[in-house]
């Protein structure tokens, strides 16, 4: 994996995050630069300076972007929208969940977004998923009508801006599926301004995403899949055993028993993903104790859950990923035995891929994936 502050995992993920979704190397290196010193400090000690320094990139090109769209440049313009979402959803993701200024910061990611959508992409627009009395907001990337859908879900900090600067809805568009990406409970929009936090049960968000989708009238209610990366190959799974309208299923980055994941963190086994690691986790699984937490937690495990997974089913990990250990994609693979198809793809330092869901390589991971997706819908 490329490391531009040795020796701080988590801020190079965000480093190879960014740059394997769209991010140019000499605006990253504007952004690092400054915050050399600070990385050698630790993950946590840095990230007010971290998102001062990325700030004032994404700050430069917003300010781009306006003079290129008053000028008729629209294109070129929602290229810098672009770029500056990438950049400030990575800073953003890098701060305590108790920062005064989070939501504030996550409403611009959600403005420049919008101004992609606007200015680049008229296939993506902004949805929203009913779910138990409230709203799971989504972006849906359309391939046309009656195409075949991927329900796509994030994991602990990532966002749908993150799924969507990722290039993976373009990929499948391209291949003739659309893509419903969607803030989950516990992430993105629906923790920062819904409240919703994490839950064991994620068939019942699984259900709320197929209905809407069958509301719609626009896809394929015979080819409706489900990809979820990070802690998403928890969700994923979880839901694919048990919402029997899906048609396929995907684990981008096994997570077979995320609760053990966390007695390792405690132990200081393994890379944690952010920055103030616990304190982001009881904001996500809406816990204000790490004891009652840790509890909680030993439920998040695919043992007994993953054998009634009754579709095709893929799980991709990458051979060196620091966070979840390798032998939790075979526990999920050896034991979805009711599976019709089921593939583990194992990704090597030597192609690129091998760090967690992939972010060293990025797309790489992302057009197999894609691939596989395509051959089953065909």
């Amino acid at each position: 994996m490329f490391e531009y502050f040795p020796g701080n995992y988590v801020w190079n993920l965000g480093v190879v995050a960014t740059l394997n979704s769209g991010g140019l190397i000499d605006e990253v290196d504007r952004a690092c630069r400054p915050l050399r010193d600070a990385a050698t400090r630790g993950s946590d000690v840095g990230t007010r300076d971290f998102m001062a320094a990325w700030t004032a990139v994404v700050d430069d090109l917003q300010a781009q972007a306006i003079d290129d769209e008053k000028n008729g440049r629209r294109r070129t313009a929602g290229q810098k929208y672009h770029r500056a979402t990438n950049y400030l959803i990575q800073a953003e993701r890098m701060q305590s969940a108790h920062a005064p200024e989070r939501r504030a910061v996550y409403q611009r990611c959600l403005d420049l977004m919008q101004k992609t959508f606007d200015l680049l992409d008229p296939a993506t627009t902004r949805v929203a998923v009913p779910f138990e009395g409230t709203l799971l907001p989504a972006y849906f990337t359309t391939a046309g009508p009656g195409a075949p859908c991927v329900i796509m879900w994030n994991g602990l900090d990532s966002t749908k801006e993150h799924m969507y600067v990722s290039g993976f809805a373009q990929e499948l568009a391209a291949r003739g599926i659309s893509t419903l990406m969607v803030d989950c409970p516990g992430s993105g929009e629906a923790l920062r301004f819904g409240g919703l936090t994490a839950r064991v049960e994620t068939e019942t968000w699984a259900a709320a995403c197929v209905d809407h989708l069958l509301d719609r009238g626009d896809v394929d209610p015979a080819r409706i899949g489900l990809v979820g990366w990070s802690l998403g190959g928890y969700y994923a799974p979880r839901a694919a055993a048990f919402e029997k309208r899906l048609a396929l299923c995907v684990a981008w980055g096994a997570n077979h028993d995320w609760g053990a994941v966390q007695k390792r963190r405690l132990d200081r086994e393994g890379e944690n993903p952010v920055p103030h690691y616990w304190d982001h986790v009881l904001w996500v699984w809406g816990e204000t104790d790490l004891d009652t937490f840790i509890a909680r937690a030993r439920a998040v495990n695919l043992d007994g859950v993953v054998e009634h997974i009754t579709v095709p089913f893929l799980i991709t990990h990458g051979e060196n990923d620091r966070q979840i250990p390798l032998a939790h994609a075979h526990r999920s693979y050896d034991q979805a035995v009711n599976s019709p198809r089921r593939e583990l793809r194992i990704f090597t330092p030597a192609e690129g891929g091998a760090e967690h869901i992939g972010l060293d390589h990025l797309p790489h991971v992302g057009v197999f994936i894609a691939d596989w997706i395509a051959g089953e819908f065909a």
